[in-house]
């Protein structure tokens, strides 16, 4: 991006990276469902995978936090 739609939007890059990590959490859930399917899966390939997704869902809902305002009613 160039520095003026980073002006507009100061949450852009977070937002990027965002979208960034969701992408690769679903690239991972793909190929834990394909490695579950298989005849005998690989599950200590299967537990690494899911370790990695889950750190990158901590990585994604911190992002959101960040970029969704606290509100409190």
């Amino acid at each position: 991006m160039d520095d003026q739609s980073q002006d507009n939007d100061p949450d852009a890059e977070l937002r990027a990276s965002l979208a960034a990590l969701r992408q690769a959490h679903a690239d991972l859930d793909a190929a834990v469902r394909a490695l579950e399917g298989l005849p005998q899966p690989d599950q200590l390939r299967v537990a690494r995978l899911k370790k990695q997704k889950l750190g990158l869902r901590d990585q994604i809902a911190s992002i959101d936090n960040r970029l969704t305002p606290d509100i409190i009613a």
